[in-house]
C-alpha cells in the first residue's frame, strides 16, 4: 500500500478515451478519491483518432506525475503503457472497453469503477512482462510496438479487420461472431519461415500464429493456459485444423478443456499435461522471429495494425508496474 507520509506532494495524471468513458462521473469519483488520499490535484489527459495515448502520456509525463490511470479501452491501454515502457511510473486501469484483456487476465474487477479508482490511489504495485515487437512492412520500413496481452496473425487478425465497429459498440464482444465466421471461410494460410530463441530455423504452414504475454479472453475462453504476466516468457500458439472436425476438435480444446476444465486445480488434473497435436501446438519463449511468404494482417491487442513482412518478438521482463492487479 501507498506510504501515507510521502503521498502529499504526488499527482496522478488521467489519460482517457472520450468514447469510452463517462468523464462527468470519473472525473468527480477520481478527484474525491485522490482528496481522501491527500494527493495534489489529478491532471488530464484526452486521446483523440490522432492520438490512441502515447501523446497524451508523454504530456503527462513530462509534467512529472507518479501515477498514470488510464481510462479507456485495450487500445488506450495499449498505447499508454507503451508510453510509459522506460519510465518509473505505475499504470492503474480504469476498465472502460469491450474486452478490458489486460484487467482482465489480471484479476482485476471489470465494472467496479469507483473501486478500481481506490485501488489506483491505494492498491499495491505488481510488476509485470511486456511484450515488444518489431515489424517490417512490404516496403522494407520497419517500425516498434508494445503489446500486454497478445500479437496475432492469420485467423486471429483476420478476424479483427472483419470486425464491424459500430457492431462492436452495441452488441461489444458479440461482434466478433460475426467477424469470426467471415474470416473462417478465408482459405489462405500462413507460410512461415521462423526461429524461436536460438533453435534451428524452421517452415512451418499455420492458419493462426499467436504470441501472448498472457491468454484469457471474453466468453470464458482461455486462448493460451499456461501464459502469466510475470513469467519472463511469452507462450507460441500456432493452429492448423484439418477440416471441419480440426477445427471442432479446437474449438473442444480452446473453449472447454481450457476454458473450463483447466480453470480448477482438480479441472487441471483430470485433463493432464498439455499434448501438440497437428491441430493446435503450444511453445513458449524469450525471442521469435519469422517472415512470411507474402504481407499478412496483424493485431496487437485487438487492433488491426496493418500488414507484416516479417517480425520480430521479444520480452521484456518486469518492465512493466501496474497498480491495484491482482497476484
Amino acid at each position: 500500500m501507498a506510504d501515507l507520509t510521502d503521498i502529499r506532494t504526488q499527482t496522478a495524471a488521467v489519460v482517457y478515451n472520450p468514447t469510452k468513458v463517462d468523464l462527468d462521473l470519473l472525473r468527480a469519483t477520481v478527484e474525491q478519491q485522490a482528496e481522501q488520499s491527500g494527493w495534489a490535484p489529478t491532471k488530464w489527459f484526452e486521446t483523440s483518432a490522432d492520438d490512441a495515448g502515447q501523446g497524451a502520456t508523454a504530456q503527462a509525463l513530462a509534467q512529472g506525475v507518479d501515477l498514470v490511470i488510464v481510462a479507456g479501452g485495450d487500445g488506450t491501454v495499449r498505447a499508454v503503457i507503451e508510453a510509459v515502457r522506460g519510465h518509473d511510473v505505475a499504470v492503474a486501469l480504469i476498465p472502460s472497453g469491450t474486452g478490458n484483456l489486460l484487467a482482465r487476465n489480471l484479476n482485476m474487477s471489470l465494472s467496479d469503477v469507483p473501486g478500481s479508482i481506490r485501488n489506483a490511489f491505494t492498491g499495491e504495485d505488481r510488476q509485470i512482462d511486456l511484450g515488444m515487437i518489431r515489424i517490417e512492412r512490404a516496403d522494407a520500413s520497419r517500425d516498434e510496438h508494445a503489446f500486454v496481452v497478445m500479437a496475432g496473425l492469420g485467423l486471429d487478425a483476420k478476424m479483427i479487420a472483419n470486425t464491424d465497429e459500430d457492431l462492436k459498440a452495441k452488441a461489444g464482444w458479440a461482434a466478433y461472431v460475426k467477424a469470426i465466421a467471415a474470416s473462417l471461410r478465408d482459405p489462405d494460410e500462413l507460410h512461415l519461415r521462423f526461429r524461436l530463441d536460438d533453435g534451428p530455423v524452421m517452415r512451418t504452414t499455420v492458419h493462426t500464429l499467436i504470441l501472448g504475454n498472457c491468454g484469457s479472453l471474453p466468453a470464458n475462453i482461455l486462448l493460451l493456459p499456461d501464459a502469466v504476466v510475470d513469467d519472463g516468457l511469452f507462450d507460441l500458439l500456432m493452429t492448423r485444423p484439418g477440416g471441419l472436425l480440426g477445427w471442432i476438435r479446437v474449438w473442444v480444446k480452446v473453449a472447454w478443456t481450457n476454458g473450463v476444465v483447466r480453470r480448477t486445480k482438480a479441472g487441471k488434473a483430470l485433463a493432464g499435461e498439455h499434448r501438440n497435436d497437428r491441430h493446435l501446438h503450444y511453445e513458449t519463449g524469450t525471442k521469435f522471429t519469422a517472415r512470411f511468404s507474402r504481407p499478412e494482417e496483424i493485431e496487437l491487442d485487438g487492433d488491426g495494425f496493418g500488414s507484416a513482412a516479417a517480425i520480430k518478438v521479444w520480452i521484456e521482463p518486469g518492465a512493466v508496474r501496474v497498480r491495484g492487479a491482482v497476484g
